[in-house]
């Protein structure tokens, strides 16, 4: 091969090489998943490639770091319908339970107030722990409103509390929560069901909604056991929480004072 040959197939290559870089930065600077318009930038404290419209992007369904650096300790975990100790409710479909119709087994506690059918439609749903809201949306029509809290328990270990079909949503995704505070109102998913509250516990920081049913518990938890084992607290725990004074005392130097009941 002369030497004019060689340098016009490394020319050749060069510029396949330089042509397939282009195309990446450009494809780059597309995707949905970038803000602020190119090259994937986007800001520090944002979730791997959330969408610029704020829609949840499932295959991405992490905190990131700023947001688990923001979830406060729960020193007590109550019921999130009902009075503290869970009265006045009901469990109609009880986690891990086997539904044939829905081809699994049920993920969470379905909670009704006593009177059954739609008498609870638009109770308040109370945040069961100190929390950070890291999801509150309508992610699909079976689903209706959802409020995803994130916790850190006094045994250190990160658990997340949905709640799911809510008529209402009163709460916003950043917010801190305190034990008690009103996250929305028992809901019907639309009107897919009776009014009741769905409601879930689970392990780790992975934000997916996901489905209701499955044949594998993947990172849920036995709701009703988890609230059970974390209720107790000494008596400088009890309501108000230390976040619920802390929030107030924020209010009153001018920010609004967060909804209780």
């Amino acid at each position: 091969m002369t030497k004019a040959v060689a340098r016009g197939v490394e020319l050749l290559v060069l510029l396949l090489a330089a042509g397939l870089l282009v195309w990446v930065l450009w494809r780059a600077g597309k995707s949905p998943g970038t803000q602020g318009g190119g090259l994937g930038i986007q800001a520090a404290d944002a979730p791997l490639c959330l969408p610029n419209q704020g829609e949840v992007d499932m295959r991405f369904g992490f905190s990131s770091a700023w947001q688990r650096a923001q979830i406060p300790q729960a020193a007590r975990f109550d019921p999130p319908l009902g009075t503290d100790h869970g009265g006045l409710t009901y469990n109609a479909q009880q986690f891990w339970e086997m539904n044939e119709a829905r081809g699994g087994r049920h993920l969470g506690d379905d909670l009704n107030g006593i009177g059954g059918m739609n008498t609870d439609l638009g109770d308040p749903v109370l945040a069961i722990a100190d929390g950070l809201v890291i999801y509150a949306g309508d992610p699909s029509p079976g689903w209706g409103n959802v409020v995803v809290l994130a916790h850190h328990a006094p045994d250190g270990r990160v658990l997340q509390s949905m709640c799911a079909h809510l008529d209402r949503i009163e709460v916003v995704p950043g917010a801190l929560v305190a034990r008690g505070m009103r996250l929305g109102t028992v809901g019907t998913a639309h009107g897919n069901y009776p009014a009741h509250l769905h409601f879930e516990m689970r392990a780790g920081d992975e934000v997916v909604i996901g489905g209701g049913y499955a044949l594998q518990p993947l990172n849920r938890l036995d709701p009703s056991a988890t609230v059970a084992a974390l209720h107790h607290a000494s008596p400088a725990d009890r309501a108000p929480s230390i976040l619920a004074r802390m929030l107030l005392l924020t209010s009153a130097a001018g920010a609004p004072a967060p909804r209780r009941d």
